[in-house]
């Protein structure tokens, strides 16, 4: 009976660190970029005070445009087109990075750069400037 109940409380734990460790959200020690990684789907920053201007806002989006990036399974960083923002989560102190699944974010004293790291892609972005790459 005890490994029975030993064996239900190891897999109560297990199952239980799955879901908190498909997804973490944090932000820059500045608190002016706050970011979510998605294990299985995507990593998307959201910037709060910036000094360059995002491409036109696209027909098609309906919602908030111009502050938040995005790198997902395939292709490379974008713009998103959001309803919502990013809960602010722990500090990433400059110089320490997060990985989750394909996902990496660095944070650094010049800004966030994430990356899918199967295929490269990714978007670096700070108050001075922003890159897709």
């Amino acid at each position: 009976m005890r490994s029975l109940v030993a064996l239900a409380a190891l897999v109560g734990a297990l199952a239980g660190a799955g879901p908190a460790s498909a997804a973490v959200s944090f932000h820059s020690p500045s608190g002016n970029i706050r970011c979510l990684i998605a294990a299985k789907t995507y990593t998307r920053c959201d910037i709060t005070n910036r000094d360059w201007r995002p491409p036109p806002k696209p027909r098609t989006c309906e919602f908030d445009w111009g502050n938040t990036l995005e790198v997902g399974l395939r292709g490379r960083g974008r713009f998103g087109c959001v309803s919502d923002a990013v809960e602010p989560g722990r500090v990433l102190p400059y110089g320490e990075a997060i990985a989750r699944g394909r996902f990496r974010c660095r944070s650094r004293r010049s800004g966030m750069r994430c990356v899918n790291t199967r295929n490269g892609h990714g978007f670096a972005l700070s108050r001075e400037r922003v890159r897709r790459f």
